[in-house]
């Protein structure tokens, strides 16, 4: 069965060159191109997509408004927001919509058509630029913290092991030192940097870093 997607795109050329791209893909099927955001949430659900390929700046209701009303309609919906937009605010707006990936309009053919197979086989792609965006916007403050923490050389050093996704055994082997010892350092440092896990730990870190 080929998956169903639908554009919603109001500059024609972008958006036929869009239907081609998605026609052209093995098991691939356009079944709506449409210019604005109500022409798509009247007809979507009769057309049951699999994929809403989606522009944010639609006349009238944005695409951002009408990707939060399809995923009302259509919950397993995966939508991939293509745009000109770049800016923290437009990316985290269309997340919470309900977006699944968000690529800018300059990607190349290839890389929109790699993105198409990657958010049907349920991943979330985004152009390089902003998976940069959203890794900075866990750090906006901690970089520029006067009350950062002061670690031990031991303690930063577990911590860059950590940031390489290092278990305990691995962080214990690369400083010579035992898993228990591992063990004790993680809790000074969750405690120092009033964090509960490892990921939350290693972001931190990675901002403290700048």
């Amino acid at each position: 069965m080929s998956s169903r997607i639908i554009i919603v795109e109001d500059n024609h050329v972008v958006r036929g060159c869009l239907e081609e791209l998605a026609n052209t893909l093995p098991g691939c099927e356009c079944v709506g191109a449409f210019a604005s955001a109500e022409e798509a949430l009247k007809l979507a659900v009769h057309l049951k997509p699999d994929l809403a390929m989606m522009d944010i700046h639609l006349p009238n209701l944005s695409g951002i408004e009408c990707a939060s009303r399809l995923k009302q309609s259509l919950p397993d919906l995966r939508i991939l927001m293509l745009t000109m937009y770049e800016d923290e605010e437009k990316i985290f707006e269309a997340f919470k919509a309900g977006a699944s990936g968000y690529l800018l309009k300059r990607s190349s053919p290839r890389e929109i058509k790699g993105a198409i197979e990657e958010i049907l086989r349920g991943g979330a792609p985004m152009t390089s630029a902003i998976a940069l965006k959203v890794v900075e916007s866990f750090r906006p403050t901690q970089a520029k913290d006067a009350d950062a923490p002061e670690l031990s050389r031991r303690e930063t050093e577990v911590l860059g092991c950590l940031t390489k996704g290092y278990s305990n055994k691995e962080i214990a082997e690369e400083l010579s030192i035992s898993p228990d010892t591992v063990h004790w350092h993680l809790k000074q440092i969750y405690d120092k940097l009033h964090v509960k896990g490892r990921t939350e730990a290693a972001l931190k870190y990675m901002g403290m870093k700048g």
